[in-house]
């Protein structure tokens, strides 16, 4: 038996599991329900009373997060201490927001100058490309952005980017691109001038396969062009620790900004991985994303555990995930440019906490890392949501709406968050025999095609859900929402006691996937792999030849 599943809250919490009464019951005999269940701060307002709790599920929950050490791990994380322990290196992206009064150490050097001056060079590289100072090698402005990454160094800057669309200014254009698959960058590159384009390389060691082997094709492309070596650096920036190998591609060393070890990819965006948002809605929203975030640090580092909403979010999930059985969690976002929210948390979630050994090497005897999955609502509500509703799995659903619209149109925002809170409403008090009977009690149906049909009709309820509204979608409620689930998922890996820092499992698919492929480009077949993998190898090199 593992030390977490040992706690005294463990155990009681085990215990508590069938004795609540259906969320039905729960929101009758209390109608204070939701005053006690709901929290606001930062400009958000999170609202988990329809969520099997009570007081005494709740006072253990919060017992468990005492018991497992959280409100300590919280201060070391913002201390700078090397709690990525299989890396030996800090957690700093709080340090990305943090104020430039701020002294945060890492090796005893405050890294707070750093970032601030990381964020000028921003602002001086943004306000050269604005004003026409940037120009490409025939002296042409700069009218496109294509930013090169992947994981974290390309998720997190294309959906706040989409996500703060009404803050763009037009400046420049941006795209996005990841996947190694040449459609990807050909498909972008067919609409652009080279003349007047900048691509933007995001990688900490320059050498990431996928996103060097975009760069190079941007590259070939933009020499083919007819431009030369000398050229690239009038178009190509990077973001990279490794400045030799930028500067011997071609880019000039002012034209490279800082990575540090200290900042996950997944939680990078904050940094000058950052840029191109800060590119597309100008700097000073760019730094109230950065404030809006701080504030939610804020909030987690200092208000009470009982009041704190990364730390009640990160419970709920542990309640449901390791005492209910729920192997995933939804995010439903009702609002357009907040459709790949979903995606981005799923990442920030998965890649933390998708591990299955302790922080001392034991392998967990408990289930850790939920498949984070959703979309747009109300899109689902006619697909997926049916599956929560009425399918056999219990998966706990947060939904996220903005209550001011950036495009008011007639009742359209009406019925959005009508269906938003019609639909947490259903999912917590669903549907009975009875209640669906009556509904058919007028049809011309016979009195045994009623109870059919009647059956087919009911819906349990008892499902839960997190309410996460805001007054309007803006750089900081959007900077808050994220910091909110970065938090949320360190608790989780906290009280886990797994490190939610490393990602070992990227690691290994990247380091196999470079064998097989100098096997599929070797001159003669390769037989020593097991049967699958040398059978699609010499699929695929039969088609090369």
């Amino acid at each position: 038996m593992s030390k977490l599943t040992r706690y005294t809250s463990w155990q009681a919490l085990t215990g508590l599991v069938n004795t609540l009464p259906h969320m039905r019951q729960l929101f009758a005999d209390d109608p204070q329900r939701f005053d006690k269940y709901s929290l606001k701060d930062c400009g958000l307002l999170l609202d988990y009373s329809k969520n099997r709790i009570d007081a005494q599920v709740v006072q253990q929950l919060l017992q468990l997060a005492a018991e497992a050490g959280l409100p300590q791990k919280i201060a070391a994380m913002f201390a700078g201490a090397l709690i990525n322990t299989t890396e030996k290196r800090a957690v700093l992206h709080t340090a990305l927001r943090a104020p430039a009064d701020a002294d945060i150490r890492v090796d005893d050097c405050n890294v707070v100058p750093e970032v601030q001056a990381t964020l000028k060079k921003m602002a001086a590289f943004i306000d050269a490309l604005y004003h026409g100072e940037w120009r490409g090698c025939t002296g042409k402005k700069i009218t496109d952005v294509v930013a090169i990454g992947i994981g974290g160094s390309f998720l997190g800057p294309k959906i706040v980017s989409e996500a703060l669309k009404p803050y763009w200014n037009g400046k420049l254009n941006c795209h996005f691109v990841a996947n190694v698959d040449g459609s990807c960058l050909s498909d972008k590159l067919e609409a652009l001038d080279p003349q007047t384009t900048l691509f933007l390389m995001s990688s900490k060691s320059f050498g990431t396969q996928e996103t060097l082997t975009n760069t190079l094709s941007a590259k070939a492309w933009f020499l083919a062009k007819g431009h030369t070596q000398a050229d690239v650096a009038k178009h190509f920036a990077a973001i990279t620790s490794n400045v030799e190998k930028a500067t011997a591609f071609g880019i000039d060393a002012d034209n490279i900004f800082p990575m540090w070890d200290w900042v996950g990819g997944r939680y990078s965006l904050w940094s000058a991985i950052g840029l191109p948002i800060a590119l597309l809605i100008g700097m000073d929203n760019f730094r109230l994303l950065l404030q809006g975030a701080r504030e939610m640090d804020v909030h987690f580092a200092a208000t009470p555990l009982a009041q704190n909403m990364p730390v009640i979010m990160g419970l709920l999930s542990i309640w449901y995930n390791n005492f209910q059985g729920a192997q995933s969690h939804v995010v439903l976002t009702y609002d357009h440019y907040l459709r790949g929210l979903p995606a981005y948390f799923q990442q920030l979630d998965m890649e933390s906490n998708g591990k299955s050994v302790t922080l001392d090497g034991e392998t967990v005897d408990y289930s850790t890392g939920p498949v984070i999955w959703g979309g747009e609502g109300t899109n689902g509500q006619h697909a997926y949501h049916q599956l929560l509703h009425q399918g056999t799995a219990l998966i706990p659903a947060d939904f996220i709406l903005p209550l001011q619209s950036h495009h008011p149109l007639g009742e359209h925002h009406a019925q959005l968050a009508s269906n938003c809170f019609g639909q947490t409403q259903a999912l917590m008090q669903g549907r009975t025999y009875e209640e669906a009977l009556t509904e058919l009690a007028n049809s011309s149906l016979s009195a045994s095609e009623k109870q059919l049909i009647a059956r087919h009709k009911v819906m349990h309820g008892n499902k839960p859900s997190n309410t996460i509204l805001m007054d309007k979608l803006t750089p900081e409620t959007l900077g808050a929402l994220i910091a909110l689930y970065e938090h949320r998922t360190f608790v989780q890996g906290a009280i886990w006691d797994i490190n939610a820092f490393d990602q070992w499992g990227v690691e290994l698919g990247k380091t196999l996937g470079n064998a097989v492929l100098t096997r599929l480009s070797a001159p003669q077949d390769c037989n020593d792999l097991d049967s699958s993998s040398n059978s699609l190898i010499g699929l695929f090199r039969k088609q090369r030849i």
